[in-house]
């Protein structure tokens, strides 16, 4: 979880490799009028996320309930979505908080194609997270470092949860 720009894909696919479990993009399971939104560099508010964040958290009890392992891609920015997820997977959720500093993600959004988050939106992304470095079940790794290493780091911390 994190910000736009963070990685939050990249270390999703590779975590999911290295457990394994499946893996699924937060980001495809926006409704179309959300993605229409950020496209146009309008942040979404509350009542834009309740019901993606929803979805996500039928996707994750369904695999949960499946007995298999998840792993999703979301930004997560509030503790009240965290919340809102955990109670959506029965309790059983951890979460990796991607954290770098506004011109590292500035740098990555910009280097970017082809994705529907402009840059504009970062401030806002910014503004709108809660930090959630010491909430149980949450490891925060630093995102200034090559993919595999943040994967590593994030594996390790995941391992040390249990």
């Amino acid at each position: 979880m994190g910000v736009s720009g963070c990685g939050k894909t990249s270390v999703a696919e590779g975590l999911a490799a290295a457990l394994p479990a499946a893996f699924v993009e937060g980001d495809s399971l926006h409704p179309a009028s959300n993605v229409e939104k950020m496209s146009k560099g309008i942040p979404l508010d509350d009542e834009d996320r309740w019901p993606w964040l929803d979805t996500i958290g039928r996707a994750m009890a369904e695999t949960l309930n499946d007995g298999k392992s998840l792993v999703v891609s979301c930004s997560a920015l509030k503790k009240a979505y965290r919340d809102r997820l955990r109670h959506a997977a029965g309790g059983t959720l951890a979460f990796v908080f991607l954290k770098g500093s506004r011109d590292l993600l500035m740098t990555r959004m910009a280097a970017r194609r082809d994705h529907f988050m402009p840059v504009s939106l970062l401030d806002s992304q910014l503004a709108t997270l809660e930090d959630p470095s010491g909430e149980p079940g949450v490891v925060t790794v630093d995102i200034d470092a090559s993919v595999e290493a943040i994967v590593a780091d994030a594996f390790d911390g995941l391992a040390a949860l249990r």
